[in-house]
């Protein structure tokens, strides 16, 4: 009962966190700018969740524990707070509907809901924004089973093998923020995201299946995986260009999206694993990435072209992707 009532509190306070963070980043940078400003965003991410929340716990658990190195957590989660807190103070966020009228503020928060209604390409946009993330949340589930139960792996090689997944995603999230912007946002997801993630996703199964106990070909998948998983970061963007007069309520939307994704991927595991294994769930989102990527020849988003320098920042016209 205290495991649920703590990691259900963490639950609230995480979103409540990272999303205003997002929403700041929206408010703040140019739109023509705005995908690599939330390249660098998620590359901090996966220092965080990612590089340090794998790596260090495969030091840590052996030489003092599980409950050890929850403990250190706390330290980490108190620094985070405090930089947060001195740092963030005089950011120049539109605080122009804090002091609006109680009813006109829950108008306001329920377009978070009747925008998936009155804008199609927000709900495709919401659709593909779940199954972005599938593989990350899922496999951190279904892939102990394989390498560590059946293919011999140590948990140390396990967490050390998806901290490289999120060392790749350091790079990659950057490096896919910029060139969004030049080959469009919609066309990378769907070629690079979508496609990408459905053969990494593949590999990151049947690579060490065919292989065994090998840690050196293990990383194969995990880096594939970190690469093409971060193609989807161009999706910050997008939502609040489908709803430019209502940004928070689309980056609500979009909140929602990640949200449901960290459910809808352990929630698909517990289906199909006891009918049809890891592989069966390896498939399913397969599956939903290939839909995704359909759903990409659908959805409409009017791109700003980069800015090459000063001198055409006066000339921009959006492109039709």
């Amino acid at each position: 009962p205290l495991m649920l009532l703590f990691y259900g509190i963490r639950g609230l306070a995480y979103p409540l966190f990272i999303y205003s963070f997002m929403l700041m980043l929206v408010q703040v940078v140019p739109r023509e700018r705005l995908a690599a400003a939330t390249g660098w965003f998620w590359a901090m991410y996966s220092i965080g969740i990612g590089v340090v929340g794998s790596y260090l716990p495969s030091l840590t658990i052996p030489a003092f524990g599980e409950t050890g190195t929850l403990w250190m957590a706390i330290a980490w989660v108190t620094g985070g707070g405090l930089i947060a807190f001195f740092s963030l103070r005089n950011v120049p966020v539109d605080r122009s509907r804090v002091n609006l009228p109680l009813k006109e503020k829950m108008t306001e928060m329920s377009r978070a809901v009747t925008i998936l209604f009155s804008n199609r390409d927000v709900f495709y946009a919401c659709l593909i924004r779940i199954i972005n993330t599938l593989s990350l949340f899922g496999f951190a589930i279904v892939m102990p089973l394989l390498f560590v139960d059946r293919l011999g792996f140590t948990i140390s090689e396990w967490l050390q093998i998806w901290a490289v997944f999120f060392f790749v995603t350091i790079f990659t999230n950057i490096f896919w923020g910029i060139m969004g912007e030049y080959i469009g946002w919609i066309r990378q997801v769907r070629w690079f995201g979508c496609l990408g993630m459905a053969i990494s996703s593949l590999t990151f199964y049947y690579l060490p299946v065919w292989v065994g106990h090998n840690f050196w070909v293990a990383l194969i998948p995990a880096v594939m995986l970190g690469t093409f998983v971060a193609a989807f970061v161009p999706m910050t963007a997008v939502f609040p260009t489908l709803e430019p007069h209502h940004r928070g309520a689309a980056i609500s939307i979009y909140n929602l999206s990640a949200g449901m994704s960290n459910f809808v991927a352990p929630a698909i595991a517990s289906l199909i694993l006891p009918f049809f294994d890891i592989v069966g769930v390896v498939w399913a989102y397969t599956g939903l990435y290939l839909f995704a990527g359909v759903l990409t020849f659908i959805i409409k988003v009017p791109q700003p072209k980069r800015v090459k320098d000063k001198a055409d920042a006066g000339k921009m016209s959006p492109v039709e992707q």
